[in-house]
């Protein structure tokens, strides 16, 4: 048995990793293509402004790019160090899209951003787009492989235990890459990435605005960040609702906890639009409750019901009691292998036998398993409701305070009035950091609600972990943070110098009116 100090120290240090890495990826996700667009107005134009604005934004994407990088790197490396159980387990499966995203897409990427940079004088201008449209489609490709890896953990397809090996095995790749799971969360994940970068641009573009600076360049980037936010922000709230759906199809656990959804209702269950979760009673004290609207989202129906969290709890319980016989079928095939009547009666129940290995926790062996641990067993599969149902409504909540300012931001766009609105260019300035708020919240919801699975109803985190001592997980959590902490301040620092100098920075000097006329055949 792995103690839970080491589990829980193995968790907080890869949850503290990933979520600085989250800092610097979805910037690289939505900047990227907004370097795209503004990179295609200089081809087709020929106004030196856009160029200078793509070089001008791709400085801050590559500084941002770069740092990115060094945090994936160690990301991935620490499925071996801390995770190495897990890594033998199903590492068929999770490491051939971690393989492809390596080969196909970083490679791509990282050529392509080198190209980016130094092509400006070796390129011609549609050859350079091209570079930019390829780094942007390589940078795309690395987060659809590893979300499909991420998808696979949600939604275990394609895949199957073999007692011989004792690991999960590929028995379908196609089914891995078009789970509905992983292709939902790429483009949710995504549309939040360009949502970011929008942000980014619109930000800081108000912020010369209010100072009364650089204005031809701001609002030009600010009307391209408003209508690419728009679309982005609209994309993140419609996919997000197809994100809902598949988490409702594959993981209901998850669904009624982000819901505080304790009773099973009549179909079409209703939406608590806030409520205080009373976990001990599996109640909530109080709720705003509507109709319907729970089940319209959550199963696209008006007659198909979403269980609650205590049926689910009931219905693990039995598959709990049936894992435990999975297991003891299992150590009896290994014990041999020959056995024919042994492996049909493991074939039979193998489906629940994540079930039986979450009581490993508690007991060595099989024979010690009481009806209580059994009950305690089926409990561990219910994940705290507080934090999630919380946590999800204010990630939505941002999402449709963004969708409000970026739609001001385009129609007064439109209008060709918004240097002239003060109030609104500080709300864009203020809410710089709101996207990566709720892209934080929103990998919480994912992984968190999660638990105690690695490998969702098939791995139970507690058995994962590799064989580490306490004091070295204290040593190199302290090491990483603390690392990842200057790195962030080294970008922050970056971040906010060259935003400061402002497209100055290019030796262009300041942009008025008459400037942003140039076109190529005066540059």
């Amino acid at each position: 048995m792995v103690s839970e100090q080491l589990v829980d120290l193995s968790r907080l240090q890869f949850a503290a990793t990933a979520m600085y890495h989250f800092l610097f990826v979805p910037l690289t996700l939505g900047m990227v293509w907004l370097l795209v667009i503004m990179e295609s107005a200089y081809v087709m134009t020929g106004k030196v402004i856009y160029k200078d604005m793509t070089r001008f934004w791709g400085k801050l994407f590559g500084i941002n790019f770069a740092l990115g990088v060094t945090t994936g790197i160690t990301l991935e490396f620490q499925f071996g160090t801390n995770w190495a159980y897990y890594s033998h387990y199903v590492g068929d499966i999770f490491g051939a899209p971690l393989a492809i995203e390596g080969l196909m897409a970083f490679f791509l990427e990282s050529t392509m951003i080198g190209l980016f940079f130094f092509g400006w004088d070796r390129l011609s201008r549609r050859q350079h787009l091209l570079v930019t449209l390829l780094m942007a489609i390589g940078t795309n490709l690395s987060a659809l492989w590893i979300l499909i890896a991420n998808g696979w953990m949600q939604n275990p397809v394609g895949a199957e235990f073999s007692f011989e090996t004792m690991r999960m095995e590929l028995t379908d790749f196609w089914a891995v890459v078009f789970n509905p799971d992983a292709q939902a969360k790429f483009v949710h994940t995504v549309s939040a990435g360009y949502v970011t970068g929008a942000m980014f641009v619109l930000s800081i573009s108000s912020w010369y605005l209010l100072r009364g600076r650089d204005v031809e360049f701001a609002k030009r980037s600010f009307r391209i960040a408003a209508a690419f936010g728009f679309a982005s922000v609209c994309s993140v709230i419609v996919l997000g609702d197809e994100s809902g759906y598949t988490v409702g199809e594959a993981q209901q656990t998850k669904l009624a906890a982000m819901e505080a959804m304790w009773d099973t209702e009549t179909a079409p269950a209703g939406f608590n639009v806030i409520a205080l979760p009373n976990e001990a009673d599996m109640k909530n004290d109080w709720a705003l409750h509507i109709p319907y609207v729970m089940g319209l989202i959550g199963t696209r129906s008006l007659d198909k019901e979403l269980p609650g969290l205590k049926d689910i709890l009931a219905h693990n319980r039995t598959r709990v009691e049936t894992g435990v016989a999975a297991v003891k079928l299992l150590e009896k095939l290994r014990a041999d292998p020959q056995d024919a009547a042994a492996r049909e009666a493991f074939d039979r129940v193998k489906a629940d036998l994540g079930f039986g290995l979450l009581l490993k926790k508690y007991v060595r062996s099989m024979d010690e398993v009481t009806p209580e641990l059994m009950d305690r067993a089926a409990r561990d599969t219910l994940p705290r409701v507080t934090p999630l149902f919380w946590t999800f409504r204010i990630m939505v909540a941002l999402g449709f305070a963004m969708l409000a300012l970026f739609g001001l931001a385009l129609w007064y766009s439109v209008k060709g009035d918004f240097a002239q609105r003060p109030w609104l260019l500080r709300w864009a300035l203020w809410f710089l950091p709101m996207p990566w708020i709720a892209s934080e919240m929103g990998w919480f919801v994912a992984e968190y609600g999660r638990q105690p699975w690695t490998i969702y109803g098939v791995l139970p985190t507690h058995l994962s972990v590799s064989t580490l001592s306490v004091d070295s997980l204290y040593g190199s959590l302290a090491g990483f943070v603390g690392f990842y902490t200057v790195l962030l301040v080294v970008e922050m620092y970056l971040m906010v110098k060259f935003a400061r100098q402002g497209p100055g920075s290019l030796g262009t000097g300041r942009y008025d009116h008459e400037a942003s006329r140039t076109t190529l055949a005066h540059a």
